[in-house]
Formats: structure tokens, sequence, C-alpha cells
């Protein structure tokens, strides 16, 4: 489970990148540079990244180790190497 600490982490990074769509929506509206959209749609796929890494890592500190603890691991492992293929294939 994710703690107060990755919460408030993964949060204040989210509000961020919420900030960033709404910046490249109105880019868009207002008909702005394709590459200047591009470059901030690239940024705010790293952030989102960035999320994704903080919230992965609380899950192998966590489910993961505590499953294996419990000797019932594999299938928090094959889960976790789902999640990461599916990260790593997303371009």
């Amino acid at each position: 489970m994710i703690n107060t600490t990755v919460k408030k982490e993964s949060l204040t990074r989210l509000k961020r990148v919420e900030g960033q769509v709404r910046g490249i929506m109105k880019m868009v509206e207002d008909e702005k540079y394709c590459i200047d959209i591009i470059n901030q749609i690239s940024a705010a796929e790293k952030a989102l990244s960035g999320v994704a890494r903080i919230v992965m890592k609380r899950h192998v500190e966590s489910c993961v180790s505590d499953a294996i603890v419990q000797g019932e691991g594999q299938m928090k492992i094959d889960e976790l190497i789902n999640a990461v293929f599916k990260i790593a294939n997303r371009k």
C-alpha cells in the first residue's frame, strides 16, 4: 500500500502534471508551434514516469517484499514484471 510519504510526493507531482496538461491544452487552443507542444507533452510524460517510479519503488518495498516473505511472491513478481513491460512499451 502507498504510505503517507509516497502519497504526498505523488500527489505533489501529479498536481504539477495536471498544470502541465492544462498548459498543453491552452497551447493547442491557441494554435502554438507544434514542436513547442510536443516538447511540453514530452515533459509531462517524463513527470508521469517519475510518479510511476515512486509508486513502483514503494510497491517493491512493501507489497512484493511482504509477499516474498510470506512465501507467496510469485504472483506479485509476475504482476510487477507486467507493470514494468507496460511502462517500457509505452513508446
